[in-house]
């Protein structure tokens, strides 16, 4: 009996040996040659360094402390990239130092995808440690434009990003700071079971300084990270229509952006869904706190985002469902039609929104659909939000471009819209919850504009005093629109404004003193059926 299970024993520790499960080993790359003054181009010793770990069964690649210069690093199966304490892999600044294995085009039809850091088709790998990468973005390009004539709408995408993780499985980042990208600093494609931990990224001073991207993974777990990036700091893309971005869970983010802090769009073929998002603070952003955007046929939905603060950020939300519908893998792809956007919940949100917008008055929130494609399912609740004010009677009757095709930003519908609070059109089944506003100055636009929408809810509103402002609410082409429970401080010739056949409009329980009518459908057509107060 006891020989039987010793000779299964060995036969099992074998099978083991053999199918590449070895004990694990650390390499050191200076042990490979490499030299950590920051000088010597180390590519070929610490790419030796991982083949040996990854042949050996896998392991952990440690960089020690020291300043390594390196082109292109393909990680491989089982590695793991240990930088220890004051270790800095610096990015080469010659562009012909950098490998380009996927390429790919983004959203603004630039052809992209160098990366310092690559890794294609591994499991089980990492990058930890108290290091740091630095991609040395700003040297790069200065010594590229001194050759490079083309246009720089053009030349960036030769650029190399400073991580590239595709079609993977299985990774885990965590503890490492990364720096100064020469393009995006870190890209996630088609990849599973990724854990992004206690990362910190200050990446800026070039353009496309995008933070973390996810485009089209699975099974995503973001905690505890620290953004400061010169374009979007954590975005959710599509660029291929073949896996979704799913099953992600994100918490405790730190971020602040030259452009959106949290953003999903804008390649947006395959879907995003079951996506969770909470307890994040957004600071000192330029170009939107939440936005949430699919132009290319992607079916947005099933996202729920909550606990949100904002500090000085200009425009704290944008909601687009657009018909833009680009393809970014040439050959692989083709056109889709128009997707959805629908069922989502942002909830618990305090935005101090920037004096200093795109849109001039400022407004809080952007919520669009295009004609015949409706924002379906939206809920906001619990959000309060700080504006400036400003706006008058004649902003209040501006019209918004439908820009049904257009790169989906917030200054797209410029010069600005006609509602400081929140401006919505082609929207169905919207649900807006205990909505706080304040303002800084007065404001005569309404503080809620709906343009063809259908069973619209507002309950809980609580208005600032305002005063001059021909209505607080106003509806056009609205079907079934429920207004109660609304706390209106200010002064207004009506609370609700309905025009272009709205109809099936039902007030209950407002607060409303300074209003000299609840509801007006002076501008109603007759056959336009009842609107009842």
């Amino acid at each position: 009996m006891h020989m039987k299970q010793l000779a299964l024993g060995i036969a099992f520790l074998i099978s083991i040996i053999g199918g590449h499960a070895a004990p694990c080993v650390d390499i050191d790359i200076a042990r490979y040659g490499a030299v950590g003054d920051g000088k010597t181009l180390n590519t070929t010793a610490i790419q030796k360094a991982i083949d040996d770990c990854h042949q050996q069964g896998g392991g952990k690649v440690i960089f020690p402390a020291g300043t390594w210069l390196s082109g292109t690093i393909v990680i491989k199966d089982q590695v793991t990239l240990q930088f220890n304490k004051d270790a800095r892999l610096l990015g080469s600044t010659n562009l012909e130092d950098y490998q380009n294995i996927d390429p790919f085009t983004e959203g603004l039809g630039i052809d992209v995808g160098w990366a310092l850091l690559v890794a294609v088709d591994a499991k089980n790998i990492g990058i930890e440690g108290e290091g740091a990468i630095d991609g040395q973005g700003a040297q790069l390009k200065e010594l590229q434009i001194a050759t490079d004539t083309r246009p720089e709408s053009q030349r960036w995408g030769r650029r190399p990003f400073l991580l590239r993780i595709v079609r993977c499985e299985n990774v885990t980042v965590k503890g490492i700071t990364l720096n100064y990208a020469a393009a995006w600093t870190s890209h996630y494609f088609q990849s599973k079971q990724i854990h992004i931990e206690k990362v910190k990224i200050v990446s800026h001073g070039v353009a496309h300084n995008d933070g973390i991207d996810i485009d089209g993974c699975q099974d995503v777990h973001i905690k505890d990270c620290d953004i400061f990036s010169g374009d979007d700091a954590l975005c959710f893309k599509t660029t291929s229509s073949k896996m979704a971005c799913s099953n992600i869970v994100v918490t405790g983010m730190r971020l602040k952006s030259n452009q959106g802090a949290i953003k999903m769009g804008t390649e947006s073929m395959a879907p995003f869904e079951n996506i969770n998002i909470s307890d994040c603070y957004i600071y000192d952003t330029n170009n939107g706190g939440i936005k949430l955007l699919t132009v290319d046929g992607a079916h947005l939905r099933n996202v729920n985002i909550s606990g949100i603060t904002m500090v000085n950020v200009r425009t704290p939300m944008l909601i687009r469902l657009g018909s833009r519908l680009s393809v970014f893998r040439k050959g692989k792809d083709s056109q889709q039609p128009t997707g959805t956007l629908e069922n989502v919940v942002i909830k618990n949100v305090k935005a101090q929104a920037a004096a200093n917008a795109q849109l001039m008055p400022p407004s809080g929130i952007l919520i669009t659909g295009v004609p015949g494609h409706y924002v379906t399912d939206l809920t906001l609740e619990n959000i309060e939000l700080n504006l400036a004010g400003g706006g008058t009677v004649e902003h209040a009757r501006q019209q918004v471009p439908e820009a049904v095709d257009k790169y989906p930003e917030v200054k797209t519908f410029g010069p600005l819209v006609p509602a400081y609070g929140i401006w919505a059109r082609h929207v169905k089944g919207i649900k807006l919850l205990n909505i706080t506003l304040h303002l800084d100055s007065n404001d005569r636009r309404p503080a809620f504009i709906c343009e063809d929408g259908k069973d619209i809810q507002l309950s809980g509103w609580k208005i600032p005093e305002t005063s001059g402002a021909p209505s607080v609410i106003r509806l056009e082409n609205v079907e079934k629109a429920r207004i109660s429970n609304m706390d209106v401080k200010g002064r207004a010739a009506v609370l609700v404004k309905a025009e272009s056949n709205s109809k099936d409009i039902q007030l209950g329980k407002n607060k409303i003193p300074g209003i000299k009518k609840a509801l007006d459908t002076s501008e109603l057509p007759a056959n336009t059926g009842p609107a009842i107060q």
